[in-house]
């Protein structure tokens, strides 16, 4: 049995269109959606998608002031409760701020770090101590 390509051609297109070439057929995928048919004269665009950089918030030092009655452990207990430091980085900055006069508890965004000093400042007033903490711009 042999088939001409006009019998393909006619077979594959719908009645009343002239065949496409068969090396049209050959060339054209299959159909996924896009709308590209694969055929000359058709263009394609490249969707682009614009994208926003974030800016980083603004961090704040949380800092410890010294002060002559605060007792040492009551100072080591707020920065392991409030600062979740281990025990030894606890006593390492409170050792600093009795000699210093100032430690540094941490580094956060400014909401994180206002909550940080309400929190040390309340417990201490609730303990009845001067214990003094601030924040600053880094």
């Amino acid at each position: 049995m042999t088939t001409s390509r006009h019998a393909i051609a006619a077979i594959a297109e719908p009645a009343g269109l002239p065949p496409a070439p068969v090396h049209e057929y050959l060339r054209a995928g299959p159909d996924d959606g896009s709308g590209d048919s694969g055929r000359p004269g058709q263009e394609t665009g490249t969707a682009t998608k614009t994208r926003t950089k974030t800016k980083r918030p603004n961090l704040y030092r949380v800092l410890l002031l010294n002060d002559d009655y605060t007792p040492m452990e009551f100072v080591v207990l707020v920065l392991q409760d409030v600062f979740n430091k281990s025990r030894e980085d606890a006593m390492r900055i409170m050792l600093h701020v009795h000699q210093k006069g100032v430690g540094e508890c941490g580094i956060y965004p400014y909401e994180v770090a206002e909550t940080k000093v309400t929190r040390v400042m309340d417990i201490a007033r609730k303990n009845q101590h001067p214990l003094q903490c601030v924040m600053e711009k880094q």
